[in-house]
């Protein structure tokens, strides 16, 4: 069973899920830039055969790509260890498990929000998210007993 939290526990993390996000994105980008270009070369490489390569260059590249891997796997592993769900890096998105008149549903976060404002059935996604009112605050409990 996934962890599950309160409206006030899983804005309080918000901070630190905000940073680690922003850290995934980053980095995902220089991973992906430098895996562009190593995969471009190699695809030179192969229609032109032989070509003069700067080996230090493509070392570098290496690096640089290997890096950012294990730094957005270090981001991921962060979130993770918090309990909130990442549901779409891209933009973002993050959930937090948590229950609902005795139900499981998600606490909605997207990245740019200033708090958590929304709510939406397991089975729903973004598209259903509903906006916190009093009837969620007074039927809502984080915990997972009922």
């Amino acid at each position: 069973m996934s962890r599950r939290f309160t409206l006030p526990e899983a804005e309080s993390l918000l901070p630190a899920v905000d940073k680690n996000i922003r850290e995934a994105l980053s980095v995902k980008t220089q991973y992906q830039e430098a895996e562009e270009f190593l995969q471009s070369l190699a695809q030179r490489v192969m229609l032109m055969g032989g070509v003069v390569l700067d080996r230090e260059g493509i070392r570098a590249m290496r690096a640089q790509r290997d890096e950012s891997g294990e730094r957005l796997k270090a981001a991921l592993e962060a979130l993770q260890e918090i309990g909130c769900l990442v549901k779409d890096l891209d933009t973002g998105l993050v959930d937090f498990p948590t229950l609902f008149r005795g139900e499981e549903v998600y606490l909605c976060w997207k990245l740019g929000e200033s708090g958590i404002t929304y709510w939406h059935g397991v089975s729903e996604g973004f598209a259903g998210r509903k906006a916190i009112d009093q009837d969620f605050l007074d039927h809502h409990r984080g915990d997972a007993t009922n």
